[in-house]
């Protein structure tokens, strides 16, 4: 039986055509052309006014923060549950990511620990919306008006995700985006930077290239020290065929997600990503959490899995835990969730037999295959 992979990308006819295209007629003075294209697309659909497409999140989050003097002495509050794309910028910058912890229900950052955590370092929020789950972006903007801090999203997970009528990546200071081959639009790598503040734009795209400013007049004259994270033509290309496709890949995953739901709504031992009324989630990552009563581990799931030939993944440990952050908060509910959860395959062309069997795994770690 063929192994069930927790994601891989819908590629048609319509991303290998702009491809093609891109590679075929894409140079000299066309050597920008479906990048362009890709970034005022990705405007229109977030609704936003600018947008710059980047290598990858991680690169337009270091742009990010580095055009709003993110430095030395600085601290940026996270949720301590993320992968370390979120805080490497912080770090690399020469400021200190301060792990805070969670709400037990959306796995997102916890407005109340972050209030705590606050103080004359602070320089930054930084809302990372996990597994496409959303953050409580009322609750941290204001926080962030009452202390004059920036409050900035992270969506590299979170196409398709909707707060309050209000796409992800659109509500903070600055949004960034992932496109690695595992997200629900991909362009192999990849990443974007969206943002509403015409000014910090502006410095993003001086840093983004090697410091030089759009209004230079002279020739290979940098103004500043700047960077080099720019997404190639052929990737943009890749980008502009998915974006067109946007709807229907971000249904497709939330048509999956709602199947897990369905096959698992007896199994009260188990829950899924939460959807409350005010939220639309773009379901990135269904994940099966475990009660702490059902006495599953992140261990015996990760065995069970592998001996069914199904390649599920964990929750992301804590970050506080990673030694070369150098971080001795506690953060108890990210511990605790992390170490009886579960990611759910979930890739766009997934069967229904397919989820089936994911979902039988889970059930019989309680006991409970029929």
């Amino acid at each position: 039986m063929a192994k069930i992979p927790y994601t891989k990308p819908s590629i048609g006819d319509l991303e290998i055509k702009y491809a093609n295209d891109a590679v075929t007629t894409g140079w000299g003075d066309k050597c920008y052309g479906y990048l362009k294209r890709f970034e005022d697309d990705f405007c229109r659909h977030l609704g936003v006014r600018h947008a710059i497409a980047t290598s990858s999140c991680t690169g337009a989050l270091h742009l990010g923060l580095a055009a709003l003097g993110i430095g030395a002495e600085d601290e940026v509050i996270i949720a301590d549950a993320n992968w370390i794309a979120s805080a490497a910028p912080i770090v690399h910058l020469g400021a200190k990511p301060v792990f805070v912890d969670i709400l037990p229900d959306s796995w997102c950052i916890d407005p109340k620990e972050v209030e705590k955590a606050i103080n004359k370092r602070t320089k930054l929020i930084l809302a990372v919306h996990l597994y496409g789950n959303l953050c409580a972006m009322d609750e941290l903007i204001a926080l962030g008006d009452a202390h004059g801090i920036p409050v900035v999203e992270d969506a590299a997970e979170a196409i398709g995700s909707v707060y309050k009528g209000r796409k992800a990546g659109s509500i903070g200071k600055f949004g960034t985006f992932s496109f690695h081959g595992t997200k629900t639009i991909t362009t192999g790598e990849g990443g974007m930077f969206v943002t509403n503040d015409t000014a910090l734009h502006q410095k993003v795209l001086t840093l983004s290239n090697h410091g030089r400013s759009a209004t230079q007049t002279k020739q290979f004259w940098p103004d500043t020290l700047g960077y080099k994270f720019k997404m190639s033509n052929v990737q943009a290309a890749i980008g502009v065929a998915q974006l067109e496709r946007v709807d229907e890949l971000v249904a497709r995953k939330r048509a999956i997600f709602y199947r897990y739901r369905d096959l698992l709504k007896e199994c009260e031992q188990i829950s899924l990503n939460a959807e409350p009324a005010h939220v639309q989630i773009g379901a990135w990552m269904p994940t099966a959490v475990f009660s702490r009563e059902s006495g599953v581990t992140r261990e015996a799931l990760q065995a069970a899995f592998a001996l069914a030939g199904i390649d599920a993944r964990v929750f992301f440990y804590p970050l506080s835990t990673m030694p070369f952050l150098d971080n001795s908060n506690g953060c108890p509910i990210a511990a605790d969730i992390a170490s009886r959860a579960i990611n759910l395959p979930s890739y766009h062309d997934m069967t229904e037999s397919e989820q089936v069997q994911v979902v039988d795994v889970l059930k019989s770690l309680l006991g409970n295959l029929k």
